[in-house]
């Protein structure tokens, strides 16, 4: 259980050491020493604020905000969410400095776009300095998986058909590109207008497409843009995160109201618009660099280590075979449509605690207070709710006029292993168009949804 949880986890400091399928053109090792040195801002990878606030075993001074400020100074507790964090309180770092805490760009970003919340400065104080290691989500899928076949029995007859009809015919419309990828990550080229109009075509019946493609595109803008913005937060330790956020808010609309990756596909002619309009020196090279870097992210995340990138296939494939050749892709793709069911609300704290409690499990043991957000260090970080040797305190914040945050009210209320209640409606599969959306949160709670926590997150 906990190599799996090991597996899902990055540490940005130390040398890529995860297995990968066979005959992939490219490794992680290869693939990290081109994004920290052939990048603008690939030092920041290694080197960051985030990471240096961690390691150096001082109390840590974290940002959240919260929609219920009044409900969490009544009940005196504090649920996590899920998403990209597992289980976790959703934050990001604020710089402690002479004139006050100065939030992380992420954090001021949250608090411009929303204005409905109140925000919280949280302060941790761990045991010991803390391993820098983050959780990626992309590399989930084998957990999702053996979440799903653990308790498979919650599920009724009529569920259980419908994941078996759905997983099938998504991959049966999907198979071409996946194949496509697979060949490219083994070093085919594919023209880079063709592979992204493919991709776009191919999110519909395999939504976790989504999640990779706008995850490679952040990376590529926040490592390659050379904006006078970029390179002031650059100054500060800290990855641009304004970049990824207009992307997502201009390719697909609603996206302010629920940012649900599975709606991300933008077609080849969209995308190179969508990047015009961010940074337009970036723009003749975002298709290529998608073509390169999402084939390999999938091939590793989709595939069991004991495959070959370069003669498996998706065609024809059966599902009990991909469930063991190819767990990361079915687990995914088990997650999303499980997420999907009318009758998800029941089943969420079944399928996410029992994950959540492994995630803890594994950081306690790690000695991992805050966890971070691994797919790149770009400033999202949680607080474990389940751990045992760190101190936390909590005010409500003030901003002056510079911008900088102040301790106000210190609140009485701790953190509790226990997940904020949300459900996400079904989804239609014929439109993959997500329909109006309601989230139920108890009484006791303080949610904030991360850029990841959307229906498909």
């Amino acid at each position: 259980m906990r190599a799996d949880w090991e597996h899902a986890h990055t540490d940005h400091t130390m040398p890529a050491h995860r297995r990968s399928p066979a005959s992939l053109a490219e490794s992680e090792s290869d693939w990290r020493r081109h994004l920290e040195c052939s990048t603008p801002n690939g030092w920041l990878i290694r080197d960051n604020a985030m990471t240096a606030a961690l390691v150096s075993g001082q109390p840590m001074y974290l940002l959240h905000v919260t929609r219920d400020i009044d409900a969490i100074r009544t009940s005196r507790q504090l649920h996590v969410s899920t998403g990209c964090l597992v289980g976790a309180l959703y934050c990001s770092p604020l710089a402690r400095q002479r004139e006050g805490l100065r939030p992380h760009n992420l954090g001021a970003y949250l608090m411009t776009t929303k204005r409905d919340t109140k925000p919280l400065i949280f302060e941790v104080t761990p045991d010991a300095p803390i391993r820098p290691k983050g959780v990626d989500y992309l590399h989930l899928g084998p957990i999702h998986l053996r979440t799903y076949l653990r308790y498979q029995s919650f599920l009724t007859p009529a569920e259980n058909d419908r994941l078996d009809r759905a997983v099938p015919a998504g991959l049966r419309a999907a198979a071409g590109f996946l194949d496509v990828a697979l060949r490219n990550a083994a070093g085919r080229v594919t023209p880079a207008a063709e592979f992204i109009d493919q991709l776009s075509g191919a999110v519909a019946h395999v939504p976790f497409l989504g999640y990779l493609y706008f995850e490679v595109l952040s990376e590529y803008l926040m490592l390659h843009s050379t904006a006078r913005q970029t390179k002031a937060y650059a100054q500060a330790g800290e990855l641009n995160n304004w970049l990824p956020k207009r992307l997502a808010h201009t390719a697909v609309d609603g996206m302010d109201q629920l940012f649900d990756l599975a709606r991300f596909n933008p077609r080849h002619h969209r995308l190179i618009q969508l990047i015009e309009g961010i940074e337009p020196a970036l723009a003749p090279g975002a298709a290529e660099y998608v073509r390169r870097r999402l084939s390999h992210l999938f091939a590793r995340t989709a595939l069991h280590a004991s495959q070959d990138t370069a003669s498996f296939t998706f065609q024809g494939a059966d599902l009990s075979e991909l469930q063991r050749d190819a767990p990361g892709l079915i687990g995914q793709m088990i997650f999303r449509e499980i997420r999907c069911l009318p009758r998800y609300h029941q089943l969420y704290h079944s399928f996410e605690k029992a994950k959540a409690l492994e995630a803890w499990d594994y950081w306690n043991h790690e000695g991992i207070p805050t966890p971070v957000n691994g797919v790149i260090p770009k400033g999202e970080i949680g607080i474990n709710p389940a751990y045992p040797r760190s101190a936390v305190r909590v005010w409500t914040a003030r901003q002056d006029s510079e911008g900088y945050l102040h301790p106000g009210e210190e609140i009485e209320a701790v953190l509790t292993p226990h997940l904020a209640s949300w459900w996400a409606p079904s989804r239609r599969r014929e439109a993959r168009n997500s329909t109006a959306e309601s989230r139920v949160e108890s009484a006791s709670i303080s949610f904030q949804r991360s850029p990841q926590n959307g229906v498909s997150a």
